[in-house]
């Protein structure tokens, strides 16, 4: 038998595509502020830092001076909308079935994420995943966010002892694995802007159904 792990995985663009909806969100929000709309491309290049650096890059890139108080308005606006619109948000395929299989195969599952925890509870509940993640680090759960190692670390440690994976998708995940000292597992199809061989990932994947399978065969070698 494959030897058990602890996994944390990533949210936003390693087991759902999160890029519609936030980008409908931002719009809303700055929108009601009267401020002119962004392209999608626009606000998908932003994600990953969390809420508060997204909508300060949007700030920025609107040409607007930095203002604690309207980022601050914006960032409530936008997390009030994001916990109860999920009509844009997409399971990538074969997520629900691989995360079900690692579960049942004795694997133990964390979320680490830089989205709000609010939200991210709320689109995992709303999926169905909740039940699998008996831990769920978000990104004002810590006083810190990736790429700091400190969520991750507290995500791993709350599974208990054990060998340890990070699936995520992007350089801030990759950074965070990298600082923590736990190996690397890169999904290919999220919100990534570098080469994936530069990220220094232990495996790399582009279908979650292949996921169980992958981890599998690298297990014994963590």
């Amino acid at each position: 038998m494959a030897d058990r792990l602890n996994l944390a995985f990533d949210l936003d663009g390693t087991l759902i595509d999160s890029a519609p909806q936030i980008h409908a969100a931002a719009n809303i929000v700055f929108g009601n502020k009267g401020l002119p709309p962004f392209s999608s491309e626009t606000v998908r290049g932003f994600i990953g830092n969390g809420v508060g650096v997204l909508v300060g890059r949007l700030m920025a890139h609107q040409g607007i001076e930095s203002n604690a108080t309207l980022q601050a308005e914006l960032v409530e606006s936008f997390i009030k909308i994001y916990e109860e619109a999920f009509d844009l948000t997409t399971l990538y395929s074969g997520v629900y079935t691989a995360l079900t299989t690692l579960s049942d195969a004795g694997h133990h599952l964390a979320i680490c994420t830089n989205k709000p925890e609010g939200p991210t509870r709320a689109v995992l509940n709303h999926f169905d995943l909740a039940r699998l993640f008996p831990v769920i680090i978000g990104g004002d759960t810590l006083p810190q966010r990736k790429p700091d190692p400190a969520p991750l670390r507290v995500a791993l440690a709350a599974l208990g002892p054990g060998k340890s994976l990070f699936v995520g998708d992007s350089e801030v995940d990759a950074e965070t694995a990298l600082r923590a000292g736990v190996p690397f597992a890169l999904f290919t199809s999220g919100y990534r802007k570098a080469p994936a061989e530069s990220l220094g990932a232990r495996l790399i994947f582009d279908d979650h159904a292949a996921l169980p399978g992958l981890i599998d065969h690298v297990a014994a070698r963590l």
